[in-house]
């Protein structure tokens, strides 16, 4: 389950508080992880990632592909659980992708995905927890 809005901390020293350091510099100051050092890259079990900083459901792995890009790509997000900005930071123009819950900064997404969306949401590993489905 996802937290309310008002169960989030409410400042700076109590998301230090919550997140360990890696996690506060990606997703509360934009930071990204090396490629290909996250645990999530490689993985292919069947599950859900959430945020790691409030625990809102953000992708499934159905939508997980390796594109070989060092970070967990997907081509598609529950779009009402996310928000995209623009990012013109490194000289670069891209779309930075934020938890819509608690604001955490997660990757950016481009367009030179696989169908059917066209979309490659590249997201670090560290702003993800992954929740492995149950066997039946």
């Amino acid at each position: 389950m996802s937290e309310q809005q008002s169960d989030l901390p409410n400042s700076d020293a109590e998301w230090r508080e919550r997140l360990t350091d890696e996690e506060y510099k990606i997703l509360r100051e934009s930071g990204t992880e090396p490629r290909f050092s996250g645990e999530h890259v490689d993985r292919d079990d069947e599950g859900i990632y959430k945020c790691a900083g409030c625990g809102e459901v953000l992708f499934d792995s159905e939508t997980k592909y390796d594109s070989a890009c060092g970070w967990p790509s997907f081509y598609a997000a529950d779009e009402e659980k996310i928000t995209k900005l623009e990012d013109n930071s490194h000289g670069m123009r891209r779309i930075e992708v934020r938890c819509a819950n608690c604001d955490g900064h997660l990757g950016h997404v481009f367009s030179d995905g696989p169908e059917p969306t066209g979309k490659r949401f590249c997201i670090n590993s560290v702003a993800l927890d992954f929740e492995e489905s149950e066997q039946s």
